[in-house]
């Protein structure tokens, strides 16, 4: 029996369906992210387990309980939203330590919490801070304290880290990792980034219309997508022959597919290329190793897998 089960969970909206039949097993501890487009009933899964949301049929269990017969206020469970919802007339240790007063705990002991939790966050030095003198990351990083503060069984993240830059995104989903390697938490993270996704996860439920299309591993769902929806949503793929080719397996050989150079574009670490062929137009991308790469217009060979 999973920590967390999911059991035939149906959500429907008069008629329309949010989420339709899915079935999930979260282990202690793991990471999971629910992936998918906006609309395909990842957010709905999630508010559904915190108790925003009452599912139309289906169960969920904790630890073997009932959570559905649970108010939401009871459950216990950590959330972080994409907007943090921080409150701004309270300072970072004020922010921290609300989920404790409710739920009753000391001071003394709020006081030790809330200061090992900032800690944790790296943000001890910004206790007596309001949300508006902090960056987005760091406001992100008092959200994710006031979660973790409560001890929840399960921590539920929201698309936590789509408010901020690209640059920031990276060093907060290294961050984030860390911190949930090491209190060791049962994550379930909504996103719709496919990178987030995988650098993030233990497994990933890929979401399409309220389904479920596959749940595995990052590296198994990307290496052996179970539909075509899969294949196209994590990352670039080409379908060749029928069977669908990552771009980066294709490399520039002196025998293989002729073809013609399109399009190259530069994007730093590799280069993006599209190639036209007898067997469509293929996407391609290389590592800048530096060495001096195709023009546009120039004759090529692809070497496919």
């Amino acid at each position: 029996m999973a920590f967390l089960e999911l059991e035939n969970l149906t959500k429907r909206f008069g008629q329309q369906t949010a989420v339709e039949g899915l079935w999930l097993g979260v282990e202690k501890g793991e990471i999971v992210s629910l992936l998918g487009p906006s609309g395909c009933g990842k957010t709905t899964t999630l508010q559904m387990i915190a108790g925003f949301v009452e599912p139309t049929s289906g169960a969920i269990r904790l630890e073997g309980r009932d959570l559905l017969a649970v108010r939401p206020a009871q459950r216990g469970l950590g959330v972080v939203f994409q907007s943090y919802a921080l409150f701004p007339h309270m300072t970072v240790m004020q922010n921290v330590s609300f989920g404790l007063e409710m739920q009753g705990v000391a001071a003394a002991a709020r006081v030790r919490r809330v200061g090992e939790t900032l800690e944790l966050v790296g943000l001890a030095a910004f206790a007596g801070r309001f949300p508006r003198q902090l960056s987005g990351g760091q406001q992100q990083r008092v959200a994710l304290a006031r979660a973790l503060v409560i001890r929840p069984p399960i921590l539920l993240l929201d698309e936590p880290l789509s408010n901020l830059d690209a640059k920031l995104r990276e060093e907060m989903q290294i961050e984030l990792r860390q911190i949930q390697r090491t209190v060791g938490t049962t994550t379930l993270l909504v996103t719709h980034d496919q990178a987030e996704a995988m650098a993030l996860s233990d497994r990933i439920v890929v979401m399409n219309h309220g389904r479920a299309e596959q749940i595995g591993p990052p590296h198994e769902a990307y290496e052996r997508p179970a539909t075509p929806f899969v294949a196209s949503f994590l990352g670039r793929t080409n379908l060749v022959d029928g069977k669908p080719v990552r771009p980066e397996k294709i490399s520039f050989g002196g025998a293989g597919l002729a073809g013609t150079v399109r399009t190259r574009i530069f994007q730093g670490n590799h280069w993006l290329y599209q190639v036209e062929t007898t067997r469509g137009l293929i996407t391609v991308i290389r590592q800048n190793t530096g060495e001096v790469m195709p023009q546009e217009g120039a004759e090529v060979r692809l070497v496919l897998p």
